[in-house]
């Protein structure tokens, strides 16, 4: 790799560990860059999840004490994660890359229409939590809904394929189904994200190991790691509305990327 093309991965990494502890959807960003810069998409998606783990543990470091206070219904909700993480990595690594082709577009429209709509989602549930007028601990000793289960399930099976925008997904079912606070919900988010992609991380070095580039994942690791540290300080300085109309952008032109290599392909 020439050296411009090192640091805008690097970048990118720095940028999606960042917006992933505030917002998700980080894979949005470091997608597009890596499909753009010619690698397939789901080679970029391998290396893409990889390089990321390391930034959902920082993220996960910093958001420890909310964890911690929602620790019973994580603990319940995290096999969910798991299990449907393995199934969304086997499909990707199983499924015919053709069909990846045509299903990641379909998935990409999804993620930019929940990043569009996360603000609605997130003040809908703040306003419904405002309501609830139970503790933080009553919260976390109620019991989880079936439902949420199910849920949480399938947007593990969406994340270990696809990845991008599974924290808003999550985000947006905590909001409805979990009654704690939205620091509560952000620290599962962020704990659930991770288990789904150290998940599937696992499942390529064990079975798509020939697939990693692994110079894309260092440089996503350690600046995703530096975003997840920093996410905080650096996301809250920014207007919300430019950091998603720059995540929108991106998945824009990985939406138009891959349809015209579809068309022409």
């Amino acid at each position: 790799m020439e050296f411009w093309r090192e640091a805008l991965v690097f970048l990118g990494g720095l940028w999606a560990g960042t917006i992933n502890t505030i917002v998700g959807s980080g894979s949005l960003v470091t997608f597009p860059i890596l499909v753009a810069l010619g690698y397939s998409p789901v080679n970029s998606i391998i290396s893409n999840a990889m390089g990321l783990v390391a930034g959902g543990f920082s993220g996960a470091y910093g958001y420890r004490r909310e964890a911690v206070s929602a620790k019973r219904t994580l603990l319940r909700l995290l096999p969910a994660s798991l299990v449907g993480g393995l199934v969304g990595a086997f499909l990707l690594l199983h499924l015919p890359e053709t069909v990846f082709g045509i299903v990641a577009p379909i998935l990409i429209v999804i993620a930019i229409f929940l990043v569009i709509f996360q603000p609605r989602l997130s003040a809908w549930a703040k306003a419904r939590q405002s309501l609830e007028h139970i503790t933080p601990e009553e919260a976390d000793h109620q019991k989880v809904p079936m439902i949420l289960y199910v849920l949480t399930f399938l947007i593990g099976v969406y994340g270990g394929y696809f990845t991008a925008a599974q924290g808003v997904l999550l985000m947006g079912v905590l909001g409805i189904f979990f009654h704690g606070t939205l620091q509560q919900s952000n620290a599962i988010k962020v704990v659930l994200s991770l288990v789904v992609n150290l998940v599937a991380a696992v499942a390529y070095l064990l079975f798509a190991f020939d697939r990693i580039n692994w110079l894309v994942v260092l440089l996503i690791a350690v600046g995703s790691t530096i975003g997840g540290f920093l996410g905080a300080g650096i996301g809250r300085r920014m207007k919300p509305a430019v950091l998603r109309v720059v995540i929108v952008l991106l998945g824009v032109m990985a939406l138009i990327n891959m349809v015209s290599k579809l068309v022409n392909g």
